[in-house]
């Protein structure tokens, strides 16, 4: 089988760090810039994120039936990269954009620009996605594309904790703090522009179904709902968002209202909270860096469950560090994060041996509908995660630009530990029960290889 150069590696992992980028800004500074920069009400924003997000995550199958079925030059899924780049640099500006209307028109605006954010990530995440089943047929060499895919997502997140505070402090001297906001996801958006035109550029397609003729979308579905192993998969990936996105939703809550620590880390000349979130990116790719050679020896279902294990058991016992106990908070960060790095580029190389497992099966390939329908699932844990976030802040009683009380305070401090811990515990329970062996997976790819032949 032929190995994959450095540089395409290195291009692969550009698609995702740009996508990440977005990704983070989403999940962390979204719903704290819709309550604090443009003055909306958390508990409305969780309710946007559950209705966009939905109708987001049902979209994602229709792009991958789409790009299963399109065919150029250029591949596949490729093209979809090249022709998205651009309004997805542009989009982003405009989400992070405070017009002048009223409340219930800064809403609007929002469900509007948030809605086709959401689509226009589809539209490119999804082909992206897709390209791992495509560019090589070896499990391994999956493995290693997987962890550059994920090493250079959270590169690219780690990229934009560092520039969004301190841009937003220097275009803060000049401008008032909506426009500093936007002009900040501006430069961001320019980086990320340029990364998908490299990612396109560098990688190919070379992975071909056994068979070119058209199938029905009705056969693609039932092929999808009959593969236990994806369904699995489907769980634990709802799962595994849901406690990355509650943990990542509440961090600048906890600094900001729960420590009240708003100061800058003189060393770094970052803020704390900025520093908190730079190192757990900065975990995850060492997670993520493990997660190969560890899956390699293991297996990819031990690592998993081991790393989801430790990250469920730290997360409850975060719940009792002090607010005066910040080496120790960012020392579980960082542990907490390192394990979660190790899961997701696991993830996604499962989901690439299910999409061989469904051609073995049946003998028809459809990468693209099992990929976006596996967006569709992280998707949608995040849609709960992100959801939840906002309403638990509205339940807990909290009001922006205020001090807290103490029942809030308790209550930010549930969504660091055993709220995402029970998220934890769902995908443990899920990811026990995937079938699908190392020795199964050798054996389906070793005979797709004959048949292609």
């Amino acid at each position: 089988m032929q190995k994959i150069s450095l540089k395409e590696k290195i291009g692969y992992g550009f698609g995702d760090m740009a996508s990440s980028m977005f990704w983070k800004l989403f999940g962390t500074y979204l719903l704290f810039f819709y309550t604090d920069v443009m003055g909306l009400a958390a508990g409305a924003i969780g309710t946007m994120f559950l209705i966009t997000r939905i109708w987001d995550t049902l979209f994602d199958p229709v792009v991958g039936v789409m790009t299963d079925r399109t065919t150029t030059r250029w591949g596949k899924f490729r093209p979809y990269i090249l022709y998205m780049a651009i309004p997805f640099g542009l989009i982003g500006v405009l989400t992070f954009t405070t017009p002048d209307y009223s409340v219930t028109g800064k809403l609007v605006y929002a469900y509007i620009t948030y809605s086709a954010m959401m689509m226009i990530y589809s539209l490119i995440n999804v082909p992206y996605a897709s390209l791992l089943g495509v560019i090589s047929p070896d499990g391994k060499e999956r493995n290693i594309l997987a962890s550059f895919r994920m090493s250079f997502a959270f590169a690219g997140s780690l990229i934009a904790f560092a520039l969004l505070e301190p841009l937003v402090s220097f275009f803060g001297r000049s401008a008032d703090l909506q426009s500093s906001w936007q002009l900040s996801v501006a430069v961001i958006s320019s980086i990320c522009v340029i990364l998908f035109l490299l990612c396109f550029a560098w990688v190919k397609e070379r992975v071909k179904p056994i068979r070119e003729e058209k199938v029905s979308l009705k056969d693609d579905i039932k092929d999808l709902f009959a593969n236990r192993p994806w369904w699995i998969l489907l769980g634990a990936g709802i799962a595994a968002l849901i406690f990355n996105s509650i943990r990542d939703g509440a961090t600048l809550y906890y600094f900001k209202y729960y420590l009240g620590n708003a100061e800058t880390f003189s060393a770094l000349n970052v803020t704390y909270s900025a520093l908190y979130l730079m190192l757990g990116q900065g975990a995850n790719i060492l997670g993520v860096i493990l997660a190969s050679p560890v899956a390699n020896k293991l297996g990819k279902k031990n690592t998993y469950l081991a790393a989801m294990v430790v990250a469920g058991v730290l997360s409850i016992l975060f719940y009792w560090l002090g607010k005066e106990q910040l080496a120790l908070i960012f020392v579980f960060q960082i542990l907490i994060s390192a394990c979660a790095g190790m899961i997701f580029p696991l993830l996604w190389s499962l989901y690439a041996d299910t999409a061989d497992y469904s051609e073995w099966k049946t003998g028809r390939r459809a990468t693209g509908l099992i990929f976006s329908s596996s967006s569709m699932s992280q998707k949608f844990g995040w849609t709960i995660g992100g959801a939840l976030t906002g309403w638990l802040l509205e339940y807990f009683g909290f009001k922006a630009n205020v001090v807290q009380e103490e029942g809030v305070q308790t209550g930010i401090l549930l969504m660091l530990s055993f709220l995402p811990a029970i998220g934890a515990l769902l995908s443990i329970i899920c990811i026990a029960l995937y079938p699908l062996t190392e020795e199964k997976i050798t054996e389906i790819s070793t005979d797709l290889e004959a048949r292609r032949k």
